[in-house]
């Protein structure tokens, strides 16, 4: 299963996801957010770690441009788009990217049918606050291409192995405090995704 660790402020944290075997890091450049992180200090965090760790730039309500322009600063792979575009958007974007569904209802998980796409809790803060997917929405769906977030940690990580997820993405669920990482809980939520 591919992890992400979302909401990453510091090398110590971002060091020791890479060694306990993550895929990608997450990095919010979203200010209203307590994890948001300054482009030139995710650069300094992106370019000490390994090569095969995909390092993603949150980000809510930015144009195409401004998105290009910090994952380029920031030394980013790709980012994860946080709130509703058009297809215009897309078009626009000079990175490559991830689609994020906030869902409220069962129907919002068949948005971007077919495509590598994160489907999340809809709360207003935009991720981070733990909440909550109903699992049986995916009893009887592919879930292949589905990244699942919200609510996820090492205690609840192998009730999602029967779905299928292509993969998962926690932030909340493996933090001492907003932007700080348990290490425990960090390796112990990748052991057991991985395993």
């Amino acid at each position: 299963m591919w992890v992400k660790i979302c909401g990453i402020t510091n090398l110590e944290d971002a060091l020791c996801a890479a060694l306990a075997g993550v895929d990608a890091l997450g990095f919010v450049f979203y200010p209203q957010s307590p994890r948001y992180i300054m482009p030139q200090n995710a650069r300094k965090i992106a370019e000490k770690l390994p090569l095969h760790v995909k390092k993603i730039g949150l980000f809510v309500d930015a144009t195409p441009e401004e998105i290009s322009l910090t994952c380029k600063e920031a030394g980013m792979d790709m980012a994860q788009i946080h709130f509703d575009v058009d297809d215009a958007f897309w078009s626009a974007l000079k990175v490559p990217y991830l689609r994020v569904i906030r869902a409220q209802k069962e129907d919002d998980i068949t948005q971007y049918q077919g495509l590598i796409r994160l489907v999340d809790a809809h709360v207003p803060s935009f991720g981070g606050a733990g909440q909550r997917l109903d699992l049986s929405w995916f009893e009887n769906y592919d879930c292949d291409n589905i990244i699942l977030a919200g609510g996820l940690s090492p205690e609840n990580i192998e009730t999602l192995k029967p779905f299928g997820f292509y993969g998962v993405d926690v932030s909340s669920g493996v933090e001492k405090a907003k932007g700080i990482k348990d290490h425990d809980k960090v390796r112990s939520f990748i052991q057991r995704a991985k395993s």
